[in-house]
């Protein structure tokens, strides 16, 4: 019998449980592959260190680049995380000795993929990264090969779990942002740094490998639109839900003819809709393409028993023979990326001001609006408390451009406006 074997660096949470997985469900990998999968040496930055269960000192390989360049190694598994540093070198110099790799590092793919998918070409080898969006979803397998007849132009969801948490426990327990991140952190949803997630940097980085699978373009990684959950507060929860809404983080791309329009930041979406009611680290991913339509893929988007199963689907795909390309066709053939300007962007958009309860503010909100050609749908002021008030309002469909004027002018206003925070409407009919 054919055998594989594996080197895993990284032994966090995901590689002590893809460690343990592959060594509990072994048989069944030998009886749906055909091959015998072997664990051959795994790599930490402590080895030492307590992990609940005992790794074979025969395992343990303190320099990983003895796992790179050991030739009886066929696949690496990178499970460090983070864009630069080691984990870039062991991919790098992984493929460059003709190693298979799996990762579920999505830092790494949305910043270095089309090099490393050109090197990996070159090479002879497969880099794959089914973990590195949507968890346990099999998202870029389904667009890589189950969507592959299909011409595709909107990919968008709910592709972060620990901010689609947070705000689920904010409007379900009537908290502020900063004390249910606390609880997340508590919980492993959220790092002890919460920044990639909680300012939209994680959910970007993936809507970019998405995006360069989907639309066969090379990666946006950068000079979009990318903004967090941080500024949302109770109020603004409690305010969306009376206008018939509800806030959720968006990764959203769509092809634009030669354009390509992508961002990731807080939506209101209509209350009735699909993906309104996707709660707690549960992600949704919406794509649509012709001519199979709209097709929608939901699960768990984090934690380590999907992500390691994604990891594991990786392995025994190489170990089939499946020759991949990694972002679904030739790095030759991925063509070059015209990035929309988001200036041009039309939505609704809903818009609160925290003011100083005095004559005067709501002409000046108005009047402001007016100069720019921005017209009112739906306006609630909130009675007095301590001197301020909230003036909530959403426009009809305006102009990214107009919107960005008024709240220029408006922040500066400081004695009339203490807050401002905008949010725009995704107002879609069907998701």
């Amino acid at each position: 019998m054919r055998e594989f074997n594996i080197g895993i660096i990284g032994l966090g949470n995901i590689g002590l449980e893809v460690y343990k997985n592959i060594k509990k469900n072994s048989s069944d990998i030998k009886k749906k592959t055909g091959f015998k999968l072997n664990i051959l040496k795994v790599s930490a930055k402590n080895l030492r260190k307590k992990r609940g269960i005992k790794i074979p000192n025969k395992l343990l390989e303190k320099n990983y680049l003895e796992i790179i360049k050991n030739p009886k190694i066929n696949i690496v598994v990178e499970l460090i995380g983070g864009a630069d540093g080691i984990a870039k070198k062991v991919v790098f110099e992984s493929i460059k000795n003709k190693k298979h790799v799996v990762t579920a590092n999505k830092a790494l793919i949305a910043k270095h993929g089309d090099q490393l998918s050109i090197l990996a070409e070159k090479n002879g080898v497969n880099l794959l990264f089914e973990a590195a969006v949507g968890g346990g979803i099999p998202i870029i397998r389904s667009i890589k090969q189950g969507l592959i007849a299909n011409k595709l132009h909107h990919i968008y969801g709910i592709l972060n779990g620990t901010t689609n948490y947070i705000l689920t426990e904010m409007e379900k327990r009537n908290l502020n942002f900063k004390d249910v991140l606390k609880d997340a952190q508590k919980l492993g949803y959220a790092e002890a740094n919460p920044t990639a997630d909680v300012d939209g940097h994680d959910a970007a980085a993936k809507i970019s490998i998405l995006s360069s699978i989907g639309f066969g373009t090379k990666i946006i990684n950068n000079g979009f639109l990318v903004e967090g959950i941080r500024k949302i507060e109770i109020e603004d929860i409690k305010f969306a839900k009376d206008l018939g809404y509800k806030i959720k983080l968006l990764a959203i791309s769509e092809r634009l003819g030669r354009y390509i329009k992508q961002r990731a930041h807080p939506c209101l979406i209509p209350i009735n809709l699909d993906v309104a009611n996707i709660d707690n680290v549960t992600n949704a991913i919406v794509v649509d393409g012709n001519p199979i339509g709209r097709t929608i893929y939901e699960g768990p988007g984090a934690g380590k028993g999907p992500t390691s199963s994604a990891v594991i689907s990786d392995i025994t795909s190489i170990m089939l023979g499946n020759d991949e390309f990694s972002f679904g066709l030739s790095p030759s053939a991925k063509k070059n990326v015209h990035l929309f300007n988001f200036n041009n962007h039309v939505s609704k958009y809903y818009i609160r001001f925290l003011t100083k309860d005095v004559p005067g503010v709501l002409s000046t909100i108005t009047s402001n609006l007016a100069k720019n050609k921005i017209s009112v749908a739906n306006l609630i002021q909130e009675p007095s408390n301590n001197g301020n008030a909230n003036v909530m309002l959403i426009t009809h469909f305006s102009k990214e451009s107009n919107i960005q004027k008024v709240l220029k002018n408006l922040n500066k206003q400081k004695k009339l406006f203490k807050k401002i925070v905008m949010i725009r409407v995704r107002d879609l009919k069907k998701l």
